[in-house]
């Protein structure tokens, strides 16, 4: 009995050892790093996209003016999510999202736990840039994750699910090995179709479809109110998004499946 206790000790230490040394490698730390930094470019130019944006906007120019303001915000985050994806794929898959992290971890692509650590990496990511930002634009207030009045919690929880589902899923399509070298073409795909469900989500929702997007402003404003919207839809929409296109379009058999640090997209 005690050489079977003795046995599963050992074995169990030795498990922790290797998730220790999955979880706290170089090449580990290297991605959460370049999820750190991907995440405060998005964030840092998306958002400050929106307070340039809404500091020209002219008070008078009415319904036309408004639309204008969505179209250069919409255009400002597809740029930015397109040079966050590119300049981060190749070390850690570009996620920039924990929606995204949550789509590949659903689809086997991620640990839980690497997951986990990627999701830390990108909050303190859009945490920093809030802050510079804060600290940049003196007397700017930071754009809060805000439901449209009309709005109801659970409209919104579905407006970002269906919007993040569509860019999960765009996610997936555009990491998928059987289509071989990418270079721009993944992060221009990813990039266009946020833009284009930025302008139809965010007069609605604020057109986060990023957990980490919206985690930011809440942190440094504190102002968490309808914030488990920008949550539950966009996890929910990501894991949905991750396992449709892993059961239903992917090939399945293990010899598809990259490990996700090394992917590029």
């Amino acid at each position: 009995m005690r050489v079977i206790k003795v046995s599963s000790f050992l074995r169990a230490g030795s498990q922790f050892l290797d998730v220790m040394e999955e979880l706290f490698s170089k090449s580990s730390l290297r991605s959460y790093f370049a999820e750190f930094i991907s995440t405060f470019i998005f964030v840092f130019a998306g958002l400050g996209s929106a307070i340039s944006a809404g500091m020209s906007a002219a008070p008078a120019a009415g319904a036309t003016g408004e639309n204008c303001h969505i179209l250069v915000v919409a255009m400002a985050h597809a740029f930015a999510l397109f040079a966050a994806v590119f300049t981060s794929a190749h070390i850690s898959g570009g996620h920039v999202n924990p929606a995204v992290t949550m789509g590949l971890v659903m689809g086997g692509h991620v640990s839980i736990l690497s997951g986990v650590c990627f999701c830390l990496a990108q909050l303190l990511g859009s945490t920093i840039a809030c802050v510079l930002l804060m600290l940049l634009t003196p007397g700017q207030a930071i754009p809060p994750g805000e439901l449209a009045p009309h709005v109801t919690g659970m409209g919104g929880t579905a407006t970002e699910f269906i919007g993040t589902f569509a860019l999960v899923y765009t996610v997936c399509a555009a990491r998928d090995p059987r289509k071989g070298p990418h270079g721009i073409a993944g992060p221009t795909a990813i990039g266009f179709v946020y833009g284009a469900n930025f302008m139809l989500t965010g007069p609605f929702t604020g057109g986060f479809m990023n957990p980490a997007r919206s985690f930011g402003p809440a942190a440094v404003t504190g102002d968490f109110s309808n914030h488990w919207v920008h949550w539950v839809g966009p996890i929910a929409g990501g894991g949905v998004a991750g396992l449709v296109y892993e059961s239903l379009m992917s090939q399945g058999s293990g010899s598809d499946h990259v490990s996700d640090q090394a992917d590029v997209v």
